[in-house]
């Protein structure tokens, strides 16, 4: 019987591996368990062992490039050289015994069980199956992350529910229902042998990795998969780069620190003296990139915003000298007593709230044919994330004071960045703050958040000449846009509010006072 070794899992973020050297030869006999090659990815090295004994066939050969679940060789079970056949002779009764038995587990596995998209938020009717983390027949065990799924606001993991060998039903980039079978597992099966530890009885293997480790490098100057890429795109030759990893392989850290040489004069006078059209040419290279679940959706959402809703935008201008200094004078013993910095989100978060209670039409949202008034303000914070723009809610922040505000910006913006946000924290919200000012924006017209009614735009802070009392001054201005939906919101009221936040803005102590 022929075995087939494939190359197992090896990490969350590892698609391939390069076959960096054989252990065994093509149709030496290897034990069970046993070290027959060694694989390498752009992050770590990792041994390859028989998951039975027998006569090995190579099928892949040194330096190839192998996806995960790619097959490396094979194992003829049973067939020894006439020296084992003789030792092993007084044991073939029980070895025969245990083939039954390794026979007869897939035939007791029997059950296949259905991998079903879970219920993931109360407003979301379908998934984007955005990546598979184990390959199609590879054995994963019970509660092993197997899948992402990614809604259009979160990306959850999809996990197995019993041990056993996945077989992919659903494909990357499927979408897909709540309750849709995305793979199923034969029940009963376990992690391949290949995921176990070498014997410990293995010291001649060791001892030849250990040389290899030494050696000049059969792969000196060889880059990973990751690390060719990266060369590539820096248009840099692998020759030239000096390789850290096993055997003087090139890693992905070697890639990214790799400095394209500089040419030498001559030679590129030389150049533009016979080729002329070469020195002005460049790289023309285009890339598709299938648009994610998350991205679609914000791209219909702020398409349905502009033709759903009559949207204005009014602008102000804030003098940000006040704030500065009072954060000059205190951010130090602020930042001693409640372990946060003091930003200027917190600022305009509490000027947001002031006005808001003041304006209560700016809070509120149409649902059908009714208005609907919220008599507190959750205020959501427009961070951009990996993935995309998010936008995370503070509940009550009118309630908050500027230290729970900023860290709750903080917090919220952590985990933005490590996509670990949950459909509750993104949820909800009655109006919305962006800051496009951290990006080198002077100004802008920012889209409505809905169903929410209006949306605050920060900008860039940049000193300018401004007339006070009569005096021209140097002073850090900053411009404020708020867009609004004039079907609920009057001109009067917009600019209204406007200018109440830049009251409070420019007086930080009304805020304190609430005046």
């Amino acid at each position: 019987m022929s075995l087939d070794i494939k190359v197992p899992p090896v990490g969350e973020s590892i698609s391939e591996v390069t076959l960096s050297q054989w252990k065994k030869n093509n149709g030496d006999y290897v034990e069970m368990d046993e070290v027959i090659a060694e694989l390498e990815s752009d992050k770590a090295t990792f041994e390859l062992t028989a998951s039975a004994a027998g006569t090995l066939k190579v099928i892949a050969a040194e330096g190839d490039t192998l996806e995960i679940g790619a097959v490396v060789c094979s194992i003829e079970e049973g067939a020894a050289s006439e020296a084992k056949a003789e030792e092993v002779a007084p044991a073939e009764a029980p070895a025969a015994a245990d083939n039954e038995e390794s026979d007869e587990k897939p035939a007791q596995a029997g059950k296949e069980i259905e991998i079903k998209v879970p219920p993931v938020g109360e407003s979301i009717t379908e998934v984007t199956l955005s990546r598979w983390i184990v390959a199609n027949g590879e054995s994963v065990e019970m509660d092993q992350q197997i899948a992402e799924l990614e809604s259009d606001k979160a990306t959850f993991e999809l996990t197995a529910e019993t041990a056993g060998v996945l077989s992919h039903i659903a494909e990357e980039g499927a979408t897909l229902a709540i309750g849709d079978t995305v793979c199923k597992i034969a029940a009963g099966g376990g992690k391949p042998a290949a995921s176990k530890p070498a014997a410990p009885a293995s010291d001649n293997s060791g001892e030849t990795k250990a040389a290899a480790d030494k050696s000049p490098g059969y792969a000196a100057g060889t880059p990973s998969p990751s690390a060719s890429k990266i060369l590539a795109e820096k248009g840099i030759d692998g020759a030239s780069v000096k390789g850290s990893g096993v055997a003087g392989r090139i890693t992905k850290e070697d890639a990214l620190n790799a400095q394209k040489p500089a040419p030498q004069p001559a030679a590129k006078k030389s150049e533009a003296a016979t080729s002329p059209a070469a020195v002005a040419s460049g790289s023309r290279n285009e890339r598709r990139v299938k648009m994610t679940s998350l991205r679609k959706t914000i791209a219909k959402r702020l398409i349905a915003v502009k033709s759903e809703t009559a949207m204005l935008t009014t602008f102000n201008e804030v003098d940000m000298k006040p704030i500065m200094d009072l954060r000059a004078q205190y951010k130090d013993k602020f930042k001693e007593k409640h372990g946060v910095g003091l930003g200027f989100m917190s600022f305009f978060t509490k000027a947001v709230c002031e006005g808001l209670k003041e304006f209560p039409a700016v809070n509120a949202r149409i649902e059908n044919e009714e208005i609907v008034y919220s008599d507190f303000a959750d205020v959501s914070i427009a961070v951009s994330a990996p993935k995309g723009l998010v936008v995370p809610v503070i509940r009550n922040a009118d309630a908050m004071s500027l230290a729970e505000i900023e860290k709750a910006v903080l917090g919220l913006a952590l985990k933005a960045r490590e996509n670990k946000l949950t459909i509750e924290e993104m949820t909800g919200g009655t109006f919305t703050i962006t800051n496009g000012g951290v990006f080198g924006s002077m100004m802008s017209t920012p889209i409505i958040n809905a169903p929410q009614s209006a949306i605050l735009g920060m900008h860039n802070i940049v000193e300018r000449p401004v007339a006070i009392k009569g005096q021209v001054v140097i002073r850090p201005m900053m411009y404020i846009a708020l867009s609004y939906d004039h079907r609920i919101i009057d001109g009067r009221e917009s600019v209204s509010f406007l200018v109440r936040v830049k009251q409070l803005l420019e007086d930080p102590a009304r805020l304190l006072l609430g005046v």
